[in-house]
């Protein structure tokens, strides 16, 4: 599934009032513990991420350019 801000920002919410039910749109989750929507979290972090990676917004590894030079002959 591709999450969207929207997703996490009502995840974030419902984490920082201690709730354990989230609501987007017209749907509702109820987690069965803080633990299990730290993990949903998490899940919506890390796939926001590659979405990022894979459309180039955010860099993927450092890259190296290394130049090597010589004063002629």
């Amino acid at each position: 599934m591709a999450y969207t801000q929207a997703h996490l920002e009502a995840l974030e919410a419902a984490l920082a009032k201690g709730e354990r039910r989230v609501s987007l749109g017209d749907k509702t989750v109820e987690y069965r513990s803080v633990d299990e929507l730290k993990a949903a979290l998490e899940v919506v972090k890390r796939d926001l991420h590659q979405q990022a990676m894979h459309t180039g917004l955010w860099p993927g590894s450092a890259r190296r350019v290394r130049f090597h030079t010589t004063k002629g002959t």
